[in-house]
């Protein structure tokens, strides 16, 4: 490994290193960002609000970042866990560019520790072996664009742990006119949160509760900086965004929680903001916990209507209201779907209803492509979300 013989007090005391777009020689480590030096010669990561204080050779709880030297590093920029392409309701997004496909990826690791993971292979790794492919930035861009997507999706595991490699890779997308799309628990700090989010299109963000209890037990974290990520995606940037809570039987099922989760949103970020309620299944350290029945989540929904949210969906269950889209003005369902297939997309050329003209919240372009078949050597199987 490179080590360095010199000393910085913080990543901004030099400059942005360019993409790798060729696996890198042999002992070069990326440099990370959003760090500092503390008083007594730890280097603490800023990315997320754990704010891990690491000593030489040390990896924060995410496992992606580490300290070497007199830096912290990314020791695992331009590596996958895999590749998959799947339709942009799967994420879900529901109001961004729907019937169009996205090539979703991820890496290891995460800065969650959620005892109900669907994806813990990945999210608790500790295995390098997992990263086998090599992914350059502009090889995504230009393979999705090879693929016919639409957009690229970091996904899987915590994109937000991978920060400088996803911004790379975004910038590539946009270069070949394709969206980004992030799937995330928004559990950030406010700077690592703006260089996050800076080429970020649309964003699915994990609400996982409405309940800090929940989060310190459960999740391993806290809920006032997820509810800080929404309110700047919702009101400082132009990301499209949406929410998804997992419901999970007697931990944050309750209708008190879910009308103050509904009317949360609705009073500081909006009626319009789409809201997936999921069902919970038995997975990682939460196996002989009970399924989430089809009544709560039907019942999660009307509550969050009758808190004044517009758009409210049901997830990991067959429910053909819960996954329409209906016009907020009329009542007419504009976008109908069958789990993540699109059936039909009833809008004008505005975006807007056709029998009363109510613009539907979102974006739209009208062009809908049915997923491409994911390529064997690209495939992520049992992948969620």
């Amino acid at each position: 490994m490179q080590v360095w013989t010199y000393t910085v007090e913080a990543w901004r005391d030099e400059p942005r290193p360019a993409p790798l777009n060729a696996p890198p020689a042999a002992g070069f480590l990326y440099p990370a960002r959003h760090w500092h030096r503390l008083a007594d010669g730890r280097l603490r990561c800023d990315v997320c609000p754990h704010g891990c204080a690491l000593h030489e050779g040390q990896r924060g709880r995410c496992f992606l970042r580490q300290r070497i030297g007199d830096r912290m590093v990314l020791p695992a920029y331009g590596r996958s866990s895999g590749f998959c392409v799947d339709p942009i309701e799967k994420k879900p997004l529901n109001h961004f560019l729907p019937g169009t496909s996205v090539l979703s990826f991820g890496t290891v690791g995460c800065n969650l520790t959620c005892r109900f993971c669907q994806n813990w292979h990945l999210s608790r790794s500790r295995d390098p072996d997992r990263l086998q492919e090599w992914a350059a930035p502009d090889t995504v861009a230009s393979g999705a664009r090879h693929l016919g997507c639409r957009s690229v999706a970091f996904t899987y595991n915590e994109p937000a742990i991978s920060l400088e490699y996803v911004s790379d890779v975004a910038e590539a997308c946009h270069a070949e006119g394709l969206a980004t799309v992030a799937v995330t628990a928004g559990y950030l700090q406010e700077a690592a949160r703006r260089d996050f989010f800076a080429h970020i299109d649309a964003a699915n963000v994990d609400l996982k509760a409405f309940n800090d209890a929940f989060y310190h037990r459960t999740v391993g974290g806290s809920l006032q900086p997820v509810l800080d990520t929404l309110r700047y995606l919702v009101h400082s940037t132009d990301v499209w965004t949406e929410i998804t809570t997992l419901l999970i039987p007697g931990l944050n099922d309750s209708e008190a929680e879910i009308r103050q989760l509904a009317e949360w949103i609705a009073d500081d970020l909006g009626v319009e903001v789409p809201l997936h309620f999921s069902a919970f299944h038995p997975a990682y350290r939460m196996l002989d916990h009970r399924p989430t029945q089809p009544a709560a989540l039907r019942r999660a929904r009307a509550l969050a209507r009758e808190a004044g949210l517009k758009h409210v969906y049901i997830g990991n269950l067959h429910d053909p209201e819960g996954a329409t889209t209906f016009c907020p003005g009329c009542g007419r369902p504009l976008i109908q779907r069958e789990g993540f297939r699109l059936l039909s997309l009833d809008l004008d050329a505005e975006g807007g209803c056709p029998t009363c003209g109510a613009t539907l919240p979102g974006r739209f372009d009208g062009r809908v492509r049915p997923p491409a078949p994911c390529p064997a050597h690209l495939n992520v199987p049992q992948l969620s979300r």
